[in-house]
């Protein structure tokens, strides 16, 4: 700028200077704007108050856009006001403006209150009129603004959880809730408590208005039962909070479980008596409230003549009081009293049974020829069997149904069938002994003889599904099952089966069975038959009895019923074995069985498998078998550092925990338009993650494999880990944070607590203390160290978290200015940020180069740890195994 125009900023109001600066920004003068805009508040009378005229009159204030002139001042003002600390207003004067500032926040959006806040220093203002602030901006629907800023001051404590939680629920800024409440435990449960109460069963909206009345013109049909009721059992995991918390959820999921298991028992009938009133039983509990609407539910699935009977035997069962009960079922109940019992006839039981034989697949070794394996030397006897160079054997699991979010379901009895015999392993007695001194390996060791051995054929029906239970049942098992040798999965016959077209005149016997099975189903079982007794039902011409599937696995001694159901599913591949490999033509399939079967398979692997496979050809039959592994062979490995994905703005969440193990990711902003992930994508070779229906235009944009549809449903970590395990993306420790979360950079600063101890010193000389919020050095206190003993641990729990080496670019000293403490990209060094209490517990701090972010060792490299351990790779010669 010359020095007319330099001339011109001498002595303006505040006004007078707005329009200049309106007028380049209109021309989008923007470098003679930054300077003009210099000269021109060191030209006002009092800066801080006319930036604040300037800033009640813009015109321009767009939510979430940083393109505006009101946007810039801040920035702009904010820098210069560093660099010119003499400008700053004493503190009287500053609290003269205090309420015209509060006026300013109805139109501040949500990005700049921070700014605007610490140039105002509103944080020190009086809390009455901040309290005062933020319920007016709930007044005028600004719900974001005010938690912000609530958040900002640390004013959550003193204000209603329901007036400003429950309206970003209508918003899906969750993110925006739990950062309102993560620092205070009383809010936590306050938080539940309240959508607790949204999902009383009696009048789910009227709850919202019931709130004074100051929520009543929210849309209350957003928040369904179903959406809050996720809500809070996501909630209760994150934050580790009992269920006693939130009756009417839990009540309301009861109900819901009810309903199923009532419809499965006298709908459907796939569940016996025994079966429903177990989990009934264990549903209910000692809540008198769901025992009566128990009761009240009978009477919609039972017939009319029987009702009274059945809901008397439930009340019964379960000591209702009489009191409780009508004068009918009253009656009844005195009857089943006197005739002391409720059991069927045996006559009735022995047609029941004929019935069975009729119609399903019956077991053809004996009862006496199933074993239960509780006890590892009783495994020991089992494994001389199994473990059989050359066998076959049958492969399936059992576990107690879960109907409730809350509890979690656990591998209870695996089955192993051969030609003679069937073996029921007692899963949670043999890991319980399997914890016992010089018995931790064995039962392991059984389990990953039998799954690698390529000599052993392993059949089952959806293995995948059953070996990730087995690994998320037992951690001891995680590592045992991954790689599986000789397996057979009879769900992929199935399926190109159903794809096959059946000569009926070649499988005449077959039809004949299916018609005559139809008919029996009339007047007996609705089931609908599916998955493995479709199966049995088209290959061995009756189907399998499921009526004990949905049994109580844990409980034992386990019933006769139980025993002969988990033996027949294990026993029945074998038999599926015989009759399809003996003549697979006559089910209209050319191939044989032996070309389903996968020799060397990474069975984590499996559900996403890359699209190439589709397309590889088998191996021919007179091949080596040896080579299957590599016809059928995953993506080579990938670095993180070298991984580059570009983030639909739907998925923000993942994009960070991604950033979280170093994988280069950028995300398209909230106003951006899908199309530009393409563009992206081709332009800096990234891969795109999205989720819904932009898939299907992205990735007809992009190279094959170069788009992946994302399950929106699951939580970003779950993402996360897919995505890691879909490209095969090899995650090591050293990976952990070596990208800023903030703004992806990969560039830090390692600074020492002296440095940077240094640096809040020279902040405070340079006049900022006051409004950055930094430390005292006054507080602060050195770590004692001594150079023989290493360095000491820190709060994180780990022991190498000390030696922690992120594979990132390490910075020069001289990128960083260290008399105005700007990095050379611009960005400042966020002191601010920095607790007085971290530099007694940790040696060294991490800073982003690109945005000037500070970051320390502490638990949260545990928890990230802790949460990506799965698909970590850790070598036995990892630096962090030789501390």
């Amino acid at each position: 700028m010359n020095d007319d125009s330099a001339s011109t900023c001498a002595g303006l109001e505040p006004l007078p200077l707005l329009r200049i600066l309106q007028a380049q920004w209109t021309k989008k003068e923007i470098h003679e704007l930054q300077e003009e805009a210099r000269r021109g508040f060191a030209s006002l009378s009092d800066p801080v108050e006319g930036l604040l005229v300037m800033l009640e009159n813009c015109n321009d204030w767009r939510k979430g856009k940083k393109q505006s002139l009101a946007h810039y001042l801040v920035g702009q003002f904010n820098s210069w006001i560093k660099e010119n600390a003499r400008f700053r207003q004493p503190h009287q004067k500053r609290n003269t403006l205090q309420m015209r500032v509060f006026s300013l926040f109805t139109v501040v959006p949500a990005n700049l209150l921070d700014e605007v806040v610490s140039l105002f220093e509103v944080d020190k203002a009086d809390t009455s009129s901040l309290l005062c602030l933020i319920k007016d901006l709930c007044i005028k629907g600004k719900y974001k603004e005010a938690v912000t800023l609530s958040i900002k001051l640390n004013l959550q404590s003193q204000l209603s959880i329901e007036e400003m939680c429950i309206p970003l629920l209508h918003q899906d800024d969750m993110n925006l809730v739990k950062a309102y409440v993560d620092d205070y435990p009383e809010l936590q449960i306050s938080l539940l408590q309240a959508l607790d109460s949204l999902c009383h069963p009696a009048d789910r909206t009227g709850n919202i208005r019931r709130h004074g009345g100051k929520l009543s013109h929210l849309r209350c049909d957003k928040i369904s039962y179903k959406v809050l009721s996720k809500l809070v059992f996501r909630l209760m995991e994150l934050y580790g909070l009992g269920i006693e918390l939130c009756p009417n959820v839990v009540n309301q999921h009861c109900l819901a479980s009810f309903r199923y298991l009532l419809h499965k028992h006298f709908v459907e009938k796939t569940i016996s008596e025994e079966n429903l009133s177990e989990h009934i039983e264990m549903l209910i509990g000692q809540n008198t409230w769901l025992q009566g609407q128990f009761l009240n539910l009978l009477p919609k699935y039972t017939d009319v003549s029987s009702v009274q009977s059945t809901v008397a035997r439930w009340a019964l069962r379960m000591n209702v009081p009489q009191e409780k009960l009508s004068h009918h079922v009253v009656e009844r109940l005195k009857q089943l009293e006197k005739e002391k019992g409720v059991e069927l006839e045996s006559s009735s039981r022995e047609e029941c049974l004929k019935e069975k034989k009729r119609n399903f697949y019956q077991l053809p070794i004996p009862t006496e020829s199933i074993y239960f394996v509780e006890h590892l030397d009783q495994l020991k006897s089992c494994a001389a069997r199994v473990l059989q160079a050359g066998g076959v054997v049958g492969i399936d699991t059992e576990w107690r149904p879960t109907f409730t979010a809350w509890s979690k379901a656990r591998v209870s009895i695996l089955q192993i069938a051969l030609k003679d015999c069937v073996y029921l392993l007692d899963l949670p007695h043999l890991m319980k002994e399997s914890e016992y001194p010089g018995q931790e390996h064995e039962f392991a060791q059984f389990i990953q003889s039998l799954f690698s051995d390529r000599t052993i054929t392993k059949l089952g029906y959806a293995m995948a599904g059953d070996l990730h239970c087995l690994c998320m049942s037992y951690s001891v098992l995680k590592n045992v099952v991954q790689l599986t040798a000789g397996m057979l999965d009879l769900q992929n016959v199935h399926k190109e089966l159903q794809r096959a077209q059946v000569p009926k005149q070649n499988c005449r016997e077959t039809v004949d069975v299916f018609k005559s099975f139809e008919k029996g189903l009339e007047s007996g079982s609705r089931q609908r038959q599916k998955g493995l007794s479709l199966l049995v039902q088209h290959v061995l011409g009756k189907p399998l009895d499921k009526t004990e599937q949905l049994s109580n696995w844990d409980k034992r001694p386990l019933r006769l019923q139980q025993i002969d159901y988990a033996a027949t599913d294990a026993y029945c591949l074998l038999d599926l074995y015989d009759a399809l490999r003996q003549d697979m033509q006559c089910f209209g399939m050319s191939c044989t069985l032996e070309s389903h079967l996968k020799l060397k398979v990474e069975k984590r692997r499996k559900e996403n498998k890359p699209k190439k496979i589709k397309n590889c050809k088998l191996p021919p039959p007179a091949q080596d078998t040896q080579s299957a592994p590599e016809q059928i062979a995953l993506s080579s490995p990938v670095s993180p550092g070298d991984f580059r994905v570009i983030c639909d703005n739907m998925l923000q969440g993942l994009g960070r925990y991604l950033r979280c193990v170093g994988v280069d990711v950028k995300v398209l902003a909230n106003e951006d338009d899908h199309r530009m992930a393409a563009e992206i994508a081709r332009e800096e070779n990234r891969v795109i993650l999205t989720c819904g229906l932009p898939y299907q235009t992205l990735r007809s944009q992009v190279g094959e494999g170069r788009c992946l549809s994302v399950n929106c449903l699951q939580k970003a970590k779950d993402q996360a880990i897919n995505v890691l395990r879909h490209f095969n993306v090899q995650v090591t420790p050293n990976d952990l944070f070596s990208r800023c979360q903030v703004c992806n950079g990969s560039e830090y600063l390692k600074l020492s607590v002296e440095d940077m101890v240094q640096a809040v010193q020279l902040n405070n000389a340079l006049g900022k203390a006051e409004n950055s919020e930094a430390p005292s050095t006054e507080s602060i206190k050195f770590p004692s160290q001594d150079k023989h003993k290493g360095p000491p641990r820190t709060d994180s729990g780990f022991p190498w978290i000390s030696y922690y080496t992120p594979n990132c670019h390490w910075a020069e000293r001289s990128v960083l200015n260290m008399k105005t403490l700007i990095f050379m990209s611009g960005a400042p060094l966020q002191v601010r940020t920095i607790p007085p209490g971290i530099f007694d517990k940790v040696l060294w701090f991490y800073c982003c180069t690109t945005c000037g972010k500070v970051f320390w060792e502490g638990s949260h490299i545990r928890q990230v740890f802790s949460q990506f351990q799965e698909v970590l790779h850790i070598t036995n010669d990892s630096a962090y195994f030789q501390i």
